[in-house]
């Protein structure tokens, strides 16, 4: 008798337990035979990014691209060299699906011009980062490794606010816009008016220039970009972008400008190195046609990678 007692008993625990795995989930809904919370952090996993695959560099960029960048192509007289130059040095890398590039270097009687241009595919590792996310932290330490220079003051409209704090002798308070201006660090002394916040760090960015001033010393206003071309950020292509301009000197009177055009585009990074040494002694490149050409290119890039 106790034995036929006991039977009825596990047969029920055995009944209870396997209603209660396959049952419902409580919402009216049958339950997976998968995980239950697999579902749940599938949805929660950020998006992919719009890029997965990027494009050949060496083939970035047209002929007639390559033929105003690089102006001494042109010149060659050697069929095979010129179908060299033309053709780019891919640069070396391990992925192409994450990382590829391509440099042209061109000598003429007049000037050495060579240009780099360099895509990146950004992919988090992480559910909870999306990879465009993931692309702006880059693309945002790569602006701050810049150091471009704070726009200066009266481009914003922000000498107003000082005229008329000045005026009021009262406090820095008068003016919502001069506590959210970026120029309030260099408000606070009344030299840099203009040009030298922004100025200053453009002309040690150029080569060390000491005033950035338009109607100075004439040998050295080339080395600082003019006004509306100093290293600044961009919006005419990508997501965000920036350019930023340098002068350095190969020995004591050779200069080199280089112009960085960089732009994100979702979870690609397009960087562009643009440079132009001349072959004359005392000879300074010109920041403005340097920075049309290279912004040209980008601008083509962003278009391609949209297309």
């Amino acid at each position: 008798m106790q034995r036929r007692a006991y039977v009825p008993g596990v047969a029920a625990l055995l009944a209870a337990l396997v209603t209660g795995c396959t049952g419902s989930s409580g919402d009216g809904s049958p339950s997976d035979s998968s995980n239950p919370g697999s579902a749940g952090t599938a949805s929660q996993a950020a998006q992919p990014g719009r890029y997965a695959t990027l494009p050949e560099p060496c083939n970035a960029v047209g002929p007639g691209t390559l033929d105003e960048l690089l102006p001494g192509i042109r010149e060659m007289t050697d069929e095979a060299r010129r179908t060299k130059a033309y053709a780019g040095e891919a640069t070396l890398t391990y992925d192409t699906d994450r990382k590829v590039g391509c440099s042209w270097k061109v000598e003429s009687a007049e000037a050495t011009n060579r240009l780099v241009i360099d895509f990146e595919r950004v992919v988090s590792y992480d559910n909870a980062v999306s990879d465009d996310n993931q692309a702006e932290e880059l693309f945002a330490a790569k602006r701050t490794a810049a150091d471009l220079p704070e726009p200066p003051a009266t481009e914003s409209g922000s000498a107003g606010p000082d005229d008329d704090a000045g005026e009021d002798g009262d406090s820095p308070s008068t003016g919502p816009d001069a506590s959210s201006s970026p120029s309030d660090r260099s408000s606070a002394s009344p030299a840099p008016s203009g040009s030298s916040g922004a100025g200053s760090a453009a002309a040690s960015k150029a080569s060390g220039s000491g005033s950035p001033s338009e109607g100075g010393s004439s040998a050295a206003s080339p080395s600082v970009p003019p006004t509306g071309l100093q290293p600044r950020l961009l919006d005419e292509f990508g997501d965000e972008a920036f350019i930023d301009d340098e002068l350095s000197s190969s020995g004591s009177t050779v200069k080199q400008r280089s112009v960085t055009v960089a732009f994100r585009t979702s979870n690609v990074i397009v960087t562009i190195e643009y440079a132009e040494q001349p072959a004359t002694v005392g000879t300074v490149p010109d920041s403005g046609e340097l920075q049309d050409r290279a912004r040209k290119l980008a601008s083509l890039l962003a278009d391609s990678l949209s297309g």
